[in-house]
């Protein structure tokens, strides 16, 4: 019989096991845009330990491994920013994306708190925009950063992210 995957609130324990999770996800993202200095390649473990505090932060286990993570914030209007939605390569392809993203929109949607959710990816990364537009995100704006990378604003009502998570 094989181990289910589950979703919980990251803790201080996970935090190296999610940078290094981070490290290998987002080679691809990297490769695909030619750029290896991205942020994610280059944060610090305490800077992932910061997030744990200063946010919203949940974990999928298989067993005693993180297998995947996502981070999300709420601002004073509001607006739920969700970031660093992560799955590890051998996980993909099997809805813990899309899982994990309904759960930190319920983690951020609590009590009625979030009015509008937020995400962005870039331009050339087909699989996570067609994940979040499965999810009902629309895009609301574009950022050319350089040459190689456009970053894609995405946006929902929170309303429409309780609708999803209920289905």
């Amino acid at each position: 019989m094989g181990m289910s995957v589950t979703i919980s609130a990251a803790t201080e324990a996970d935090t190296e096991q999610i940078l290094k999770l981070q490290y290998l996800c987002y080679q691809s993202e990297a490769q695909l845009y030619g750029d290896y200095s991205i942020e994610p390649l280059t944060q610090s473990l305490d800077s992932v330990r910061a997030e744990l505090t200063g946010g919203t932060v949940l974990v999928a286990r298989l067993g005693d491994e993180v297998v995947a993570s996502v981070r999300g914030t709420l601002g004073a209007d509001g607006t739920a920013r969700i970031d660093k939605l992560i799955v590890h390569p051998r996980m993909q392809r099997h809805g813990l994306g899309g899982r994990l993203l309904c759960a930190v929109e319920s983690a951020l949607g609590t009590a009625g708190t979030a009015k509008r959710f937020e995400l962005f990816s870039g331009h050339r990364s087909e699989h996570n925009l067609r994940l979040y537009r499965k999810h009902g995100y629309t895009p609301v704006a574009t950022k050319r950063v350089d040459d190689r990378l456009t970053v894609v604003t995405l946006a929902k009502d929170a309303e429409a992210g309780a609708l999803a998570t209920s289905v």
